[in-house]
């Protein structure tokens, strides 16, 4: 999930994948949009200048994407569900073409130049190069940057100055979801598993992959060819496809053209007067699905289905290390809701809520609560899981199915799929094969050695680990840099005397959820990253991974110290400030500490120095209402 606050250094007059109001800075004379997974939309919706610069697939996918944000009505006790998508973006949407340098001039006398690269991660996703007054800086967005992109990168006419060492780049803006030293399997290379694993099962076998989000078309494809059956998705997914598909408005029988690479080979092209089909279908009666959750079609609920899951990777002792959404999408290829940016005095409301309800268990209240918190700091809005259809005529839900959605997210209740028996007993009824979307650690250092930047800035960063296990970008990535000076590294020891961190190398035995994380798993020390809404608990991974069934029993065991009175007394201890007064990043990590001492003090009988905190924070407002004046 990204952490980038939107701004560039180099170019503090433009924002870049975050679109909310910074109360200390001027407003940008221009955006850009790198592709619509949500953790990359916040603030989007409520935008009203200036032009916002993307791929010409990313313009149109967004203009026809649904999200459900929920407002909570505090009086009823209810969720309230507002379709929004973002058709008032029309006219501020900019399309640029790919690698062609563009000067765009934010005011008068002001030019920048852009060139947007495919960035290997879903339909429309880029990377943006910018340059002007003799900067030059690299955002990657989210990036799989295999061998061969790496290759095709070096060598791009906009590109090649930098990769051969003519001019230097003074900063790289980086997908760090993944820092770890794993190594993730070429994109192709999973494909090939996966077509040899649906091979083995007979012709009449049912399959069903659920595509989460954008960034499986190739396996979608691949599939489709290796079974020769068509994909059943349902009508929002494909007219989220179909947007991708365009034609010569200035004539009634004008040529098609294809916006992405990926667009014919899912919804089909015409070739002179004959039609060729694509591999998406409305039709239920194929053998291969990949319909929306809770809301499968008729093939699939009355008949056997194989499932086909991606994961991450497979560490050398052939544990699997989960997709769970590491890195954003949530379920954006769902309609699913999701709950609106809440500020820290809605937030109080909201626990108070929670607090009364008689009907959820005390281990729950408390990992909602620090859910909502976690979720909150990042700025942006928290992805529910639930489906719009469970929203009454009124568009409203209960709160208390609100939270149970809440705890699914949070790992404390979870959906097993179902695993309905092939005709084949020997043959498993869940097949898993490696699909990474984000780049490992060792892709990155190849991306950083042919670019050679003086800098590198991460766009994925969980604060607390790095500081606890000394992280630095001059140790992961310094050795590919050209430059001495990583001003992140710089920010982060800064940070550290603010909150008073000490001893950041204490293993405590206490585990806590961070705002956000570079990995899909918990990480040696027991610490507890929190990945795109999800609460992640599996501790001593990579050196042992447990299966789902061990993660809840884990998770269970590791909660217990919820019970502890002090934990109420120093969590509710964090939110004593004015109602009316907002919470920076900084005020949060500092509460969150203090926070985490007092609860290190005890239980394991080691003290750490909780100091004296500021109690307010006035630095911005709450956001009005979409539409407001």
């Amino acid at each position: 999930m990204s952490t980038f606050n939107g701004l560039v250094a180099e170019f503090p007059e433009i924002r870049v994948d975050f679109f909310r109001h910074h109360a200390d800075r001027r407003p940008p004379l221009a955006c850009f949009l790198s592709h619509i997974h949500s953790d990359h939309l916040a603030g989007l919706e409520s935008l009203r200048s200036p032009f916002v610069y993307c791929s010409p697939a990313t313009r149109e996918m967004l203009l026809r994407l649904e999200r459900f944000p929920c407002r909570i009505n505090y009086a009823k006790g209810i969720l309230e569900a507002r379709v929004q998508r973002y058709k008032h973006l029309k006219n501020l949407l900019k399309p640029l073409p790919l690698e062609t340098p563009t000067v765009l001039e934010l005011e008068p006398g002001n030019h920048i130049q852009v060139a947007l690269f495919n960035a290997n991660h879903c339909p429309g996703a880029v990377m943006f190069l910018f340059e002007g007054n003799g900067k030059a800086v690299l955002y990657t967005g989210d990036i799989r940057s295999e061998p061969w992109f790496v290759n095709a990168i070096a060598r791009s006419p906009a590109l090649i100055e930098y990769s051969f060492g003519l001019k230097t780049l003074d900063t790289v803006y980086l997908d760090t979801s993944f820092t770890e030293d794993l190594t993730f399997p070429p994109k192709s290379e999973g494909i090939r598993e996966l077509l040899e694993k649906v091979s083995k099962y007979p012709k009449d076998t049912i399959f069903h992959f659920q595509a989460w989000t954008y960034g499986y078309e190739d396996v979608w494809i691949a599939l489709s060819k290796a079974l020769d059956t068509k994909i059943h998705v349902d009508e929002y997914k494909l007219s989220m496809y179909a947007s991708l598909v365009a034609r010569d408005s200035a004539s009634k029988f004008g040529a098609q053209y294809h916006i992405s690479s990926e667009a014919a080979g899912l919804m089909g092209f015409m070739c002179g007067n004959t039609f060729h089909s694509g591999c998406l279908t409305i039709d239920n009666d194929v053998r291969l699905h990949s319909c929306e959750k809770g809301n499968y079609c008729q093939t699939v609920l009355s008949s056997p289905v194989v499932r086909i899951q991606p994961v991450i990777t497979r560490l050398p002792g052939g544990q699997e290390i989960a997709e769970v959404g590491v890195g954003g999408g949530g379920d954006d290829l769902n309609r699913d809701a999701e709950l609106d940016y809440l500020t820290p005095a809605e937030i109080e409301t909201l626990i108070e809520l929670i607090c009364d309800d008689e009907d959820l268990p005390d281990d729950l209240k408390e990992q909602i609560r620090r859910f909502l918190v976690h979720a909150t700091a990042g700025g942006r809005k928290v992805p529910l899981d639930l489906e719009r259809a469970e929203f009454g005529e009124n568009d409203e839900i209960k709160l208390s199915s609100a939270f149970q959605a809440i705890a699914k997210k949070t790992k404390l209740i979870r959906e097993k799929p179902p695993t309905n028996a092939t005709d084949d007993q020997a043959l498993p009824t869940v097949i898993t094969f490696p699909y990474s979307r984000h780049s490992s650690y060792h892709e990155l250092c190849h991306l950083l050695e042919a670019l050679k930047p003086r800098d590198v800035w991460p766009c994925t960063v969980d604060v607390r680990d790095w500081l606890e296990r000394d992280i630095s970008i001059e140790g992961i990535f310094g050795k590919y840099c050209s430059g001495d000076v990583f001003r992140h590294d710089e920010v982060m020891r800064e940070r550290a005397k603010a909150i008073h961190v000490g001893d950041v190398n204490n293993e405590s035995q206490v585990t806590t959820a961070s705002a956000s994380s570079s990995l899909p798993y918990s990480l040696p020390n027991g610490s507890q990253p929190f990945v795109d809404g999800t609460i992640q608990s599996i501790a001593n991974i990579p050196s042992q991974v447990m299966d789902q069934g061990e993660a809840d029993v884990q998770m269970q065991e590791e909660d217990s110290f919820v019970e502890s009175p002090m934990i109420e007394e120093s969590y509710l201890a964090c939110f004593e400030d004015s109602q009316q007064s907002e919470l920076s990043e900084m005020g949060y990590e500092a509460r969150l500490n203090a926070f985490r001492a007092a609860i290190n003090n005890s239980s394991n009988g080691t003290y750490r120095e909780i100091s004296l905190l500021s109690t307010t924070d006035n630095h911005s407002k709450p956001e009005p209402e979409l539409g407001s004046k």
